[in-house]
């Protein structure tokens, strides 16, 4: 018998027998929705192609109402999970179908940082919130107000050794500032399905919302896919890496006004797409049939590149990683196919890095 053909193995969480294509990396089971890791290959550039395959394949069978991914249903108009684990997080992308700047890969992205979470990093598939446009449930529609409920979820009841995600994939962007908290005269902001009649979330409410309820010991990290996202959780520190040299500094971002932008004690830190005055890019990854964001695929490639990284080696990976489509890649067969489309969009946005305290970027440790 030929190796090549297809083999099989039991699924790693209900135990059902899978069948494995040739090359593949990992499969998801049709039964309990588990992805079971199966590839052997050390390649960390084929083992991050495979990974978001596997993830954008297999979400087509996916239903689309959170409830059948593990989320619990509750006979309440919010219906977002009981479970208050030491991890939890919220995850939401917003495509704006039929819309004249309608994205094509914030879905997929969801989709990819939740595998991501629950295989990677032991997230509780139940204590992820997802709220994106294909939801059954209207409480779980990224609208404004369930934005809004979402964030006050998240950090509800925070306590020491709880660590928490918000991971945002959609558009944003730039307001005057009216308020004289900006050192550069603008706020950002994020834009939910509604904002055309409801309007944005400005950075000072999700500063608001996100940041100041943070106990201390209590970790927050904010992974927003966006234009002009830099500084979109109003953190009192920005990091400016010098990736080529490895130099870096911590630039104090304290609101001009005087306004408090910290914690209440925990610690908050933010890696954005792109810098406040860039814009982020929507790319297909596989012969047009799918799409993710720049800035995830590349979180995604640089965790599997290096894991148990530090912050400076991972902000450093994925400005690479998001660099290359420049300067081509430097692998050669379909690997090296694949990777040249999802990076050819010729873009110039360059992944931020913010924090609530400065700390040794090359030394700390990036743990979920």
């Amino acid at each position: 018998m030929s190796s090549r053909k297809n083999t099989s193995v039991k699924c790693s969480s209900c135990g059902a027998r899978l069948v494995v294509p040739p090359q593949a990396q990992a499969i998801c089971c049709a039964t309990c929705r588990a992805t079971t890791n199966v590839g052997r290959s050390r390649d960390p550039v084929r083992q991050a192609v495979g990974i978001v395959k596997a993830v954008l394949l297999s979400s087509s069978s996916w239903s689309s109402g959170s409830s059948s991914y593990g989320y619990p249903t509750m006979g309440q108009p919010s219906s977002f999970p009981r479970v208050r684990g030491k991890k939890r997080a919220v995850l939401v992308g917003i495509s704006y179908a039929g819309r004249r700047y309608e994205l094509k890969g914030t879905v997929n992205d969801v989709n990819c940082m939740r595998y991501m979470l629950t295989e990677k990093f032991g997230f509780p598939a139940e204590c992820i919130l997802v709220l994106t446009e294909g939801e059954r449930d209207p409480n779980r529609v990224p609208t404004k107000e369930n934005l809004r409920a979402a964030m006050r979820w998240l950090v509800s009841g925070c306590v020491a050794g709880d660590s928490l995600v918000f991971h945002f994939s959609g558009h944003g962007v730039q307001r005057l500032d009216s308020s004289g908290d900006e050192m550069d005269g603008f706020d950002e902001a994020l834009c939910p399905l509604d904002f055309e009649s409801n309007g944005t979330i400005m950075d000072d409410e999700i500063n608001d919302t996100l940041v100041r309820p943070l106990r201390r010991g209590v970790k927050l990290h904010a992974l927003v896919d966006a234009c002009h996202s830099g500084t979109i959780l109003d953190l009192p520190y920005l990091c400016r890496l010098s990736s080529r040299a490895g130099y870096y500094q911590w630039e104090n971002h304290t609101a001009p006004s005087g306004v408090y932008k910290g914690t209440n004690g925990g610690l908050a830190i933010l890696i954005s797409g792109c810098d406040d005055h860039q814009t982020s890019a929507d790319t297909s990854a596989f012969a047009g049939s799918a799409s993710t964001g720049a800035m995830t695929y590349s979180f995604i490639q640089a965790m599997e590149s290096e894991p148990g990284t530090t912050y400076g080696r991972l902000l450093t990976a994925m400005r690479a990683a998001i660099r290359a489509s420049g300067i081509g890649i430097s692998i050669n067969g379909p690997i090296a196919s694949l990777m040249r489309k999802v990076f050819n969009f010729g873009s110039t946005q360059v992944p931020q890095l913010s924090s609530s305290e400065m700390f040794d970027i090359y030394r700390k440790p990036f743990l979920l």
